[in-house]
C-alpha cells in the first residue's frame, strides 16, 4: 500500500511537471507571436526583401532661346538570364541573335558570339554581361532581337538603366553650366541649383527569388519626383562667337587665361561667359571662372576714379590737368605714362590717351584731405560687395587702403587702377551702369526653374543701383568713352556702321609667384555699343604669358571685343539690312523650323509659294533644292500628334519637340536619323522622346 501511494506521488509530480513545462511551451509560443513577433518578422523579410532606390531624371539646362545646353541621357547594362530561355528555343535563334549581336554591338565576330552564348548557356549563368553602358539605342535594338523580346521571365533579357550627364554644344559654356558627378565635387549651374535639378528619388520593395535575383514586389514602388529645368540667360549664337574670338586671340599670343563676358545692357542678363585658360598640355579649356575673379583692372578702373569725380562736383570734363611730359612724383614713388610726351590736356583727352600721371594725380589732389570721399563713392558704384550674380567663387573687390609700400600716396595708385583687385564682372557692371543712362542692373544668369514646361519660379531684372549719376554727366561720360575709339587707345574699334564707347587697360601682375619682372600683364577693353542706343556691354580680359611682346589692352583685348561687337551688331541690330541680305541670298538660308506667321512672313519676303497653314502650325523648310525650287513641309504639330523630325539639325529638332511638349534626350551628333516615338502618333505633354542623331 505504501508503494502504491510512492508511485502514484511520483506520477503526480511527473504529470505536474509536464503540465508546467507545457504552460510555458505555451507561454513562450504567446510571447514570439504577439510580443516579438513582429520584430521577428520584420528581421525574416530583411533576409528576403530590401529597399531599392529609384533615381529620379536630372533636370535640363537651357539657354533663353531653348537651345539643350545640358542633359541627362540613358545608358545600359544589358544581361541575359540563360535560365529563363528553353533549350529548343535557345538554339533555334542562337545563329541569327549572333549575327544581330556582332553587327549591334560590334565587340566580337558572330561565331565568337555564338560559342560565347553557348558556354554561357552550358553554365546556366543568370546574370551575364551582354554589353556595358550600352546607348538608348542599342538597348531598343537588342531587346526586339529574339529570344530577348519575349521578356525577363521567358526571353532572359535584363536591362539596368543608368543615366550619363551630356552637354550638347560640347564645351560651350562649359564652366558656366557646370559639371556633375555622383558623389564628386560640382560646378557651375549644375551645382548652384542643384535642388532643383536633382528631383526627389523614389523607392521600392524587391524580394530575392531562387538563384539570388531581386524581384520588385507589385504595388510597393513610389515613384521618383524628375528634377527641374533650369533656364539660363545664355544665348547659345553670343557664347559660340565669345568663344571663340577669345580662342583664336589666346592661340595667337599663347596667353595664359581669358575671359570675355556680355551683358545686356537694360537688363543684366549674362548673354555670354567665355572663359578660357592654357593647360599643362597647351590647350585651352573652360578650367576656371575667370570673370568672377579678382585680378588688377588697370586703366579701366579710370572710369571708376572719373565717376567719383563728376559724382562730388569736383571736375568737368572739359577741366585742364597737366601730364608733366608722361612723369610725375608722387613723395619719393614715381608714375609714368605708357606714352611719354603727353603735356597739358583736358580730361576728356587725357582719359582718350590713357595717362597714369593725368588720373593719378586728380584723385590724389582732390581726396587726400577726405580719402572717405573717395571710398563712399565705391560703396555706391557697389564694389564692396558681391554681385549676387549667384556663382560659388564669387569674390568682393580688395582695395588696398594707405598700404605700408605706397602709404598716404596710395590714392594716386587706386586713380589709375592699381592697389585694388576687381573681378572682370564688377568691371562690366559698372561700364553697363553707363550705357544704361546711369542705372545699374544686377547680373543674372538664370531666367527661370520650370517644372514640366511650366514656369515656377521667374527671376526678372533688378536695378541695383537706381542712379549713380545725374543724366548731364553720363552724356558727357560716354563722349569721353567715345573719344576712347575716336582718336585714343582703342582707335583700332573706330568704324563708319556704328560708334563705341569703352576703355583700354593694361596692367603689370605680380601674384602667386609671378614677378614685376616676369612681365606678366592684364590686357583689357570694356565698352559698349552703339552710342546712341547701347544694347550689349563687353568685358574682355587677357593675362599673357611671361615676356610677351603684346600686352596692351588695345593689342590682345580689344581684337576680341571687336569681333564679338561686330557679330552681334550683323546678327541682331542690323535687321533692315539683314532682311536685304536674305533676299539676296537666297540659297545660303539655313534649315529652320518655326511658326506658320513667321514662315509665312518670310515666304512672302523670299517670293515663295507658301503653304496653307493655320496660325498655330510649324513649318519646317529648306531654300532651295537641288533643282532650285522651294522645299518645305508643314509638321504634323495638331493636338497630341508626334511631328517628324528625321533630317532636321540637333537644335531644329529640339525647339520643334520641345514646344511640342516633350522632353527631349539627343544621343550622337549630326542630323537626325531616327526618333523613339513615332511621327504622328499620340503622346502626352511631358513624355520623353529620343532622338538618334548620325
Amino acid at each position: 500500500m505504501k508503494i502504491s501511494k510512492d508511485i502514484r506521488f511520483r506520477v503526480y509530480i511527473t504529470f505536474m511537471g509536464m503540465c508546467v513545462f507545457g504552460i510555458m511551451i505555451l507561454y513562450k509560443g504567446f510571447s514570439i507571436q504577439f510580443k516579438e513577433g513582429k520584430e521577428l518578422r520584420s528581421y525574416a523579410d530583411s533576409l528576403h526583401t530590401k529597399i531599392e532606390y529609384i533615381q529620379p531624371e536630372r533636370g535640363n539646362i537651357y539657354s533663353e532661346d531653348g537651345s539643350l545646353l545640358s542633359s541627362s541621357i540613358p545608358q545600359f547594362d544589358l544581361r541575359i538570364d540563360f535560365q529563363s530561355i528553353k533549350p529548343d528555343t535557345f538554339h533555334k535563334h542562337l545563329e541569327p541573335l549572333s549575327k544581330k549581336l556582332a553587327a549591334e554591338l560590334g565587340d566580337h565576330s558572330w561565331t565568337a558570339w555564338k560559342e560565347i552564348l553557348e558556354t554561357e548557356y552550358q553554365k546556366g549563368n543568370r546574370y551575364f554581361l551582354l554589353k556595358k553602358k550600352a546607348s538608348y539605342a542599342q538597348y531598343l535594338n537588342v531587346k526586339k532581337m529574339e529570344p530577348f523580346c519575349k521578356g525577363q521571365n521567358k526571353g532572359g533579357f535584363i536591362a539596368e538603366s543608368q543615366t550619363k550627364r551630356i552637354n550638347p554644344y560640347g564645351l560651350l559654356a562649359n564652366r558656366v553650366i557646370g559639371l556633375w558627378r555622383k558623389n564628386a565635387e560640382n560646378v557651375g549651374i549644375e551645382r548652384e541649383y542643384n535642388l532643383h535639378l536633382s528631383g526627389m528619388q523614389g523607392q521600392r520593395i524587391v524580394r530575392r527569388i531562387a538563384g539570388g535575383t531581386w524581384m520588385p514586389i507589385d504595388g510597393s514602388e513610389i515613384e521618383p519626383e524628375n528634377g527641374r529645368d533650369i533656364v539660363t540667360t545664355l544665348d547659345v549664337n553670343i557664347q559660340d562667337v565669345a568663344e571663340n574670338a577669345l580662342l583664336q586671340q589666346l592661340e595667337k599670343e599663347q596667353a595664359a587665361f581669358g575671359t570675355c563676358i556680355v551683358m545686356e545692357v537694360s537688363t543684366g542678363k549674362i548673354k555670354a561667359i567665355a572663359n578660357l585658360g592654357r593647360n599643362e598640355s597647351g590647350q585651352y579649356a573652360e578650367n576656371f571662372n575667370y570673370a568672377i575673379k579678382r585680378l588688377e583692372p588697370g586703366s579701366t578702373f579710370k572710369l571708376i576714379s572719373l565717376i567719383a569725380l563728376m559724382r562730388d562736383k569736383l571736375i568737368r570734363v572739359e577741366d585742364k590737368v597737366n601730364c608733366q611730359g608722361g612723369t610725375s612724383k608722387f613723395g619719393p614713388y614715381t608714375i609714368r605714362d605708357s606714352h611719354a610726351g603727353l603735356g597739358v590736356l583736358s580730361i576728356k583727352d587725357a582719359f582718350a590717351q590713357s595717362s597714369n600721371v593725368a588720373f593719378a594725380k586728380l584723385i590724389h589732389e582732390n581726396y587726400k584731405e577726405k580719402p572717405a570721399s573717395y571710398w563712399y563713392n565705391l560703396h555706391a558704384l557697389g564694389l564692396d560687395t558681391l554681385t549676387g550674380l549667384g556663382m560659388s567663387g564669387e569674390v568682393m573687390p580688395k582695395f588696398i587702403r594707405d598700404s605700408v609700400s605706397k602709404g598716404r600716396y596710395s590714392l594716386a595708385y587706386l586713380g589709375m587702377g592699381y592697389q585694388v583687385l576687381i573681378t572682370p564682372l564688377h568691371t562690366c557692371m559698372v561700364y553697363n551702369a553707363i550705357a544704361n543712362n546711369g542705372k545699374m542692373m544686377k547680373p543674372y544668369l538664370v531666367k527661370s526653374v520650370q517644372e514640366y514646361g511650366k514656369e515656377i519660379i521667374s527671376y526678372q531684372p533688378q536695378v541695383w543701383r537706381d542712379q549713380i549719376l545725374d543724366s548731364q554727366s553720363i552724356v558727357q561720360l560716354k563722349e569721353v568713352m567715345n573719344e576712347v575709339v575716336e582718336t585714343g587707345t582703342g582707335k583700332a574699334l573706330k568704324n563708319p556702321y556704328y560708334k563705341i564707347c569703352g576703355k583700354t587697360g593694361t596692367a603689370q601682375v605680380a601674384d602667386k609667384g609671378i614677378r614685376y619682372s616676369d612681365r606678366v600683364y592684364h590686357g583689357s577693353f570694356v565698352g559698349f555699343f552703339p552710342k546712341e542706343n547701347p544694347q550689349y556691354t563687353i568685358c574682355v580680359v587677357i593675362r599673357t604669358k611671361k615676356g610677351s611682346a603684346n600686352y596692351y589692352g588695345g593689342q590682345i583685348a580689344l581684337p576680341v571685343f571687336k569681333e564679338v561687337a561686330n557679330r552681334l551688331y550683323a546678327i541682331n541690330m542690323h535687321k533692315s539690312e539683314s532682311d536685304s541680305l536674305i533676299a539676296s541670298r537666297k540659297s545660303y538660308l539655313p534649315m529652320q523650323s518655326m511658326r506658320s506667321r513667321d514662315y509665312q512672313l518670310l515666304a512672302g519676303k523670299l517670293n515663295m509659294p507658301a503653304l496653307n497653314t493655320e496660325p498655330q502650325d510649324w513649318v519646317h523648310w529648306i531654300y532651295p533644292d537641288s533643282t532650285g525650287k522651294a522645299k518645305y513641309q508643314k509638321l504634323a504639330m495638331t493636338k497630341h500628334q508626334t511631328p517628324d523630325v528625321q533630317g532636321m539639325g540637333l537644335r531644329d529638332a529640339i525647339f520643334v519637340l520641345e514646344n511640342a511638349g516633350f522632353k527631349v534626350i539627343p544621343v550622337g551628333q549630326g542630323k537626325v536619323k531616327n526618333q523613339s516615338v513615332a511621327a504622328g502618333t499620340q503622346y502626352r505633354k511631358g513624355q520623353f522622346i529620343t532622338i538618334q542623331l548620325g
